[in-house]
């Protein structure tokens, strides 16, 4: 077991630059399923999701060639349908993936019900709907999914989703890439992880057209062939290191990033005070003087990420005043708020509401990462308080960041992973 020790208090400042995108490179990795092939993916980020999915699709007969630590490539010829590890499918949610892509490639799909951090009810209903509107005959048993078609191939359809969803748009898009005919999903979600897996499909030979907007249209293929692709830039990451320098009250530039993607965010982070500069792959924040309470309400892309909801709250603590958070996409992502709290914030929870009184002191104190984006909230709020912090359960963290730890202390900050003897494993060496 590992924790991360931080001894805060100190502005961060300098130079990072951010991995690619997690929630891009699944989707991309789980569609070289579709491929009778090599695929070399680029900027492919170093965390524990993407390493849990090569092992994935290594027990299903693909083969896996890391090029660098960044490119890896990827032969799916031989996977065998329905031989996902059940262990290690429902240990992250963006295994669902291999749903859509064994659908479209061998006309049925069983794989294990997804896990991943817990927010509450995340129904994978809207995925099951699109599913049944190719033709596909759902059944859920003993902890799978399982799907089958008529003659093994799937029916073109006209899709209309109750609410945007981006994992049920790409599990469609993957499902229907290579259907004898045109797919149309309408009210599409439109993140740009949807554009880059689309770029990354049409680069194998797939037609899809209009991602990025609310319809898509695919026009199914006979075959898709490899490719190299590049994944494009953390758009998270690059938030949490934006928030974490005003946070800190420093002054950072975050390079290779697409500036349109953090949008939302730099406009919240103008609005409470942080100057943002723009640049052709960078952002710079710094801190100049007081910083100004502010209220946030999540939405889908292009609104606030709820993905950067926590790591905000972690902010608005720090600036005297009152705000607010409206977390609209998930009914459940408030267990960070009890960390927070051990500092001493103030933060109240009412429904999907957080009220936050900013200004009030906080203090370093050991802390538990209860998630992925809530692990890295407490460790910003760690990083802005002087004395020593210890955070726990940091395998969290480490789903979606890459050398977290390297990074911010490339940026000033005194921080160190070190490694905790597990109690059981102590006891019996003693």
């Amino acid at each position: 077991m590992e924790k991360i020790v931080v001894n805060g208090g100190t502005p961060l400042c300098g130079e990072v630059e951010v991995s690619g995108f997690k929630n891009a490179a699944l989707p991309i990795i789980y569609a070289c399923v579709l491929v009778k092939g090599k695929c070399i993916i680029e900027n492919i980020p170093n965390i524990i999701d993407i390493n849990r999915s090569f092992d994935i699709l290594r027990g299903m007969g693909a083969v896996i060639r890391t090029v660098d630590r960044t490119t890896v490539e990827i032969d799916c010829t031989d996977v065998v349908c329905g031989t996902s590890d059940y262990s290690l499918v429902r240990r992250l949610r963006g295994s669902y993936y291999l749903l859509g892509a064994e659908l479209g490639r061998f006309g049925k799909a069983r794989v294990a019900y997804p896990g991943g951090c817990d927010f509450g009810v995340r129904p994978i209903d809207q995925h099951i709907k699109g599913f049944k509107a190719l033709g596909g005959k759902v059944v859920t048993d003993g902890g799978y999914i399982e799907i089958s078609t008529e003659n093994g191939k799937v029916t073109p359809a006209n899709i209309y989703f109750d609410m945007s969803t981006v994992g049920a748009t790409l599990n469609i898009m993957l499902a229907s890439v290579m259907a004898d005919g045109m797919t149309v999903i309408e009210n599409a979600a439109r993140e740009p992880h949807i554009v880059d897996c689309a770029n990354f499909l049409n680069s194998c030979g797939a037609k899809i057209s209009g991602a990025g907007s609310d319809v898509i249209k695919i026009k199914g293929v006979e075959s898709l062939h490899g490719c190299t692709y590049a994944i494009i830039p953390d758009m998270i990451e690059a938030g949490s290191f934006l928030v974490a320098a005003a946070a800190t009250r420093g002054n950072v530039k975050v390079t290779n990033v697409i500036p349109k993607h953090l949008e939302s965010i730099t406009a919240k982070l103008e609005e409470v005070g942080v100057t943002v500069e723009e640049f052709d792959d960078a952002v710079s924040v710094r801190v100049d003087g007081p910083l100004r309470p502010t209220n946030v309400k999540t939405l889908p892309y292009p609104g606030f990420p709820t993905d950067m909801h926590p790591q905000m709250c972690a902010l608005l603590a720090t600036i005297e005043g009152v705000s607010f958070i409206n977390e609209s996409i998930y009914d459940n992502r408030f267990r960070y708020v009890e960390e927070l709290k051990r500092m001493g914030a103030s933060i109240k929870v009412d429904g999907r509401i957080v009220t936050v009184e900013g200004g009030v002191p906080l203090s370093a104190a050991p802390l538990i990462a209860v998630d992925l984006r809530g692990g890295i909230a407490v460790l910003i709020a760690a990083l802005t308080v002087s004395g020593i912090s210890e955070i726990t359960e940091i395998n969290l963290i480490e789903r979606g960041y890459d050398d977290i730890v390297g990074k911010l202390r490339g940026l000033g900050a005194d921080i160190k992973k070190v490694y905790v003897p597990d109690p059981v494993t102590l006891k019996q060496a003693n």
